[in-house]
């Protein structure tokens, strides 16, 4: 018989008292890679306040997850329709039962296999995440899924190797050795530090061609006063 989440909600420690309990990042190419993809979402929708991003962050799903110490931490994960605050974990009888609707996985030698089998069929089977992403940072083996009757397949990849998620309206690819986020329209989302860049980047052309209008303004005013003519009038 299944417990409603009232009746679960007693059976579990305070919820409050849960803290993350993921290792440490692979390497210092695994953590640059989630801090990417993490910065990178975090600005695209810097205006939402309706969306919750996990970062090597566990998820408490079961006492019996509690009792086993059977911990499962995604290394990037992201909820939709829920408030955007910091949180230790998450904790998913606390969270009106909702699960991530996207995973990411960063694979390594020592967690691959886990990732492509275990944590493959709990995401589909327990989870029930619409999409699931696996990525290799030293390889850049990437592969993509999405649930249709139940059961992962494989999300087909575009002319340049991308993939598409429904859930983030945006396509994943790999672009210099790093998994990056697309526009629909191909343009790459750009991290803050490269969106100021750009920014200013247009700023100082947007000056440059002010300049140039004001010089070339000034030439033909020369060249009518040489001619006789006020330009002022």
């Amino acid at each position: 018989m299944s417990l409603t989440a009232q009746e679960l909600a007693g059976l579990m420690p305070d919820a409050t008292q849960l803290e993350s309990n993921e290792p440490e990042m692979e390497s210092s190419l695994h953590y640059a890679q989630l801090a990417l993809l993490v910065a990178c979402l975090e600005w695209l929708w810097r205006e939402r306040s309706d969306f919750f991003i996990g970062a090597n962050l566990t998820i408490y799903f079961s006492r019996e997850q509690l009792k086993n110490r059977d911990y499962r931490g995604p290394d990037f994960f992201l909820v939709n329709r829920t408030e955007k605050r910091p949180r230790r974990s998450w904790v998913v009888w606390e969270e009106g039962g909702q699960y991530p609707d996207l995973i990411i996985e960063l694979l390594s030698d020592s967690t691959a296999k886990m990732d492509k089998t275990l944590k493959k069929a709990l995401y589909q089977d327990r989870f029930r995440t619409p999409e699931y992403f696996l990525f290799s940072p030293d390889t850049l083996e990437f592969q993509g899924y999405h649930l249709v009757d139940r059961c992962y397949q494989s999300i087909a990849a575009n002319s340049a190797g991308w993939l598409w998620s429904q859930v983030l309206g945006l396509y994943l690819g790999v672009q210099d050795g790093k998994l990056r986020y697309f526009m629909e329209s191909g343009q790459l989302v750009p991290t803050p530090e490269e969106a100021a860049e750009q920014a200013q980047t247009a700023a100082q052309q947007a000056q440059i061609q002010a300049q140039q209008a004001e010089a070339r303004a000034a030439r033909l005013a020369e060249q009518l006063k040489a001619l006789g003519v006020n330009p002022e009038i």
